[in-house]
């Protein structure tokens, strides 16, 4: 188990996995993402898969996990 500052600083570090719940409350999983940008303000994370070149928007609140290791706030 990791705490979400870990977890941001694995996500400035490069590629990563990460599992999240969407805004329906399904839970997502992404292998092999890397951030593009994190906005303080509004607490959410750019994230671009890198297989697909899907980009997705995800709040920091929802993330469950990071590389396997749970993540709590």
């Amino acid at each position: 188990m990791i705490h979400i500052s870990t977890a941001r600083k694995i996500f400035d570090k490069g590629e990563f996995s990460v599992s999240f719940l969407t805004a329906k409350g399904e839970c997502r999983h992404v292998e092999h993402a890397v951030s593009l940008k994190w906005d303080f303000h509004s607490g959410t994370r750019t994230i671009k898969c890198i297989p697909s070149g899907e980009i997705r928007r995800i709040r920091d609140a929802f993330i469950i996990a990071v590389n396997d290791e749970e993540v709590y706030f």
